[in-house]
C-alpha cells in the first residue's frame, strides 16, 4: 500500500480495513487479518497496525475475542457508511461545489459523466 501524506499512516489503515469491510472482503462477524499479518501484508511496524486496530475497536468497527483475534462488529458497514457519508456532505461537497463554480460546471454536465461511467 502507498500511504499518502495528508494523515497518518494508521488512519489510512484503518481506512483501508474500512473500505474492505464496504467492498464485501469481510462481513459481520468474520475475522480480519491479526495485527501482525496485517503490518506484514501492508509493510508496517506492528505497532501502526496496533494503533489502527484500537481506533476501529473505539469506533466499535472491530472486536476482540480474547485468543481468537479481530472480528468485524454487526452493522459495521452501515456504521462505516453514515460516518462516511457525514463526512462526504461536511467536507468534500462543499469544495466540490466551490471547484463546480470556479470551472463552470454545471449540474446537467456531472449527470452527463455520470451517465457516461
Amino acid at each position: 500500500m502507498t500511504f499518502s501524506n495528508d494523515k497518518p499512516i494508521y488512519i489510512q489503515m484503518a481506512d483501508r480495513l474500512c473500505d474492505e469491510i464496504l467492498s464485501g472482503v469481510y462481513k459481520d462477524d468474520d475475522r480480519i487479518p491479526s495485527v501482525r499479518e496485517y503490518a506484514v501484508l501492508l509493510e508496517v511496524n506492528t505497532n501502526t497496525a496496533v494503533k489502527a486496530y484500537e481506533q476501529l475497536a473505539r469506533e466499535e468497527i472491530i472486536y476482540n475475542k480474547r485468543g481468537l483475534g479481530y472480528f468485524v462488529t454487526k452493522g459495521a458497514k452501515r456504521q462505516i457508511l453514515k460516518a462516511r457519508k457525514k463526512e462526504f456532505m461536511k467536507e468534500r461537497l462543499p469544495e466540490l461545489f466551490r471547484q463546480m463554480q470556479l470551472l463552470d460546471i454545471s449540474i446537467d454536465d456531472i449527470v452527463n459523466a455520470w451517465e457516461k461511467q
